[in-house]
C-alpha cells in the first residue's frame, strides 16, 4: 500500500477535504530548529526567562510547530505561495499537537487555499494558519503517480501503514 495522501492527490482533491495528523515536539527538536534558524530567544532555552514571561516552562518555536503544514504540503505536492500564522498559546516540550488542514478553495489552474488548526493533547487550540499555494495539475499528477508506482524512493513517508482514509474523504494519521 502506498501513501494515501499521494494517492488521494492523484485521484483528485476537493474543497472540504480534511487531513489530520499528530506530532510530539521534543526539546532536542526545538534546539535543533533554533540552530537551523539561529533563533536563540531565551523563551526556548532558559526557564528563568519563561517564568518571567508567565509560562510554565520553556516553549517550542512557533514556526517549528507551524511547520507541521509542510508534511501535508510535501505529501500532496503543494507549492506554497503564502502562509499566515496566529499563535494563540504556547507549545511546551513533549506536547503532542494535532494539525487539521482543510482545503477551502481549489481552482482548475491549481491555485488553492487551505486553513490549518493546531490543537494540543488537552484539546486547547494553540495556533491557526491560512495557506495559499498551487496543487499539481494533470501532467504533474501523472508524474506523481509514476513516482508512487516506482515506490516513491525520495519520500520517507511513502509507506506509512498508520495512514487511514475516513469515509468523508478525510485523511488521518497518528
Amino acid at each position: 500500500m502506498g501513501n494515501p495522501l499521494r494517492e488521494r492527490t492523484i485521484r483528485q482533491l476537493q474543497p472540504g477535504d480534511t487531513f489530520c495528523f499528530s506530532r510530539r515536539f521534543s526539546q532536542e527538536e526545538t534546539h535543533a530548529f533554533g540552530d537551523l534558524t539561529r533563533d536563540y530567544n531565551p523563551v526556548h532555552y532558559d526557564s528563568r526567562w519563561t517564568r518571567s514571561k508567565g509560562f510554565k516552562g520553556r516553549i517550542c518555536h512557533g514556526l517549528l510547530v507551524g511547520g507541521m503544514i509542510c508534511e501535508f504540503g510535501g505529501q500532496v505536492g503543494w507549492l506554497a505561495t503564502g502562509m499566515n500564522f496566529r499563535f494563540l498559546h504556547p507549545v511546551y516540550f513533549d506536547d503532542t499537537i494535532q494539525c487539521k488542514i482543510t482545503l477551502t478553495r481549489l481552482e482548475k489552474t491549481g491555485r488553492a487555499e487551505a486553513k490549518a488548526e493546531f490543537t494540543n493533547q488537552d484539546g486547547r487550540q494553540v495556533a491557526l494558519a491560512a495557506m495559499t499555494g498551487r496543487l499539481p495539475l494533470e501532467d504533474e499528477k501523472k508524474l506523481l503517480n509514476q513516482m508512487v508506482q516506482e515506490g516513491d524512493p525520495s519520500n520517507k513517508l511513502a509507506n506509512q501503514s498508520e495512514y487511514r482514509i475516513n469515509q468523508d474523504a478525510a485523511v488521518s494519521w497518528e
